[in-house]
């Protein structure tokens, strides 16, 4: 897939003038104070599942695996041109599950929120927040059918 210009300065950018991504600024803008996943919150989010995403000049297709241990909450996240990333970061935000996670792009960390919210019809938005807002794209996500 072929990087776009705006999509490498607005990282470096936000990489250079902005502070990393942190849960709690996206919590805020949220109606209700993040707080860390439990299995029980999580467990409508479990499984695999593919982001179809929009940004501002390009689409996007990410694949986002969901998963409890214990009672710990584990993600996992990866698309055409960012390889395996794993998300220990979780928290729940009103009805939004957020996994937050951070990945290197020409040498520097850039932190990224991604939130999932149910929505009508038994559908569920999505959104990746990249370097505090420098970069966002949004969209849907689909559950992926479990193998047979």
């Amino acid at each position: 897939m072929i990087r776009t210009a705006f999509l490498s300065c607005a990282l470096v950018a936000a990489v250079v003038t902005a502070p990393a991504v942190t849960l709690a600024a996206h919590a805020s803008s949220v109606s209700e104070q993040a707080r860390p996943a439990t299995a029980a919150d999580a467990a409508p989010f479990v499984g695999d599942w593919t982001l179809t995403l929009q940004g501002p000049d390009r689409a996007a297709t990410f694949d986002l695996s969901v998963k409890v241990e214990g009672e710990k909450v584990l993600g996992e996240i990866s698309s055409e041109t960012l390889p395996k990333q794993p998300i220990a970061d979780i928290t729940i935000a009103d009805k939004s599950l957020v996994l937050g996670y951070s990945f290197q792009w020409e040498g520097n960390p850039v932190g990224a929120v991604v939130s999932l919210t149910p929505a009508a019809e038994g559908k569920t938005t999505a959104q990746i927040d990249f370097a505090g807002g420098a970069y966002v794209m949004t969209g849907t996500a689909a559950k992926k059918d479990k193998a047979k």
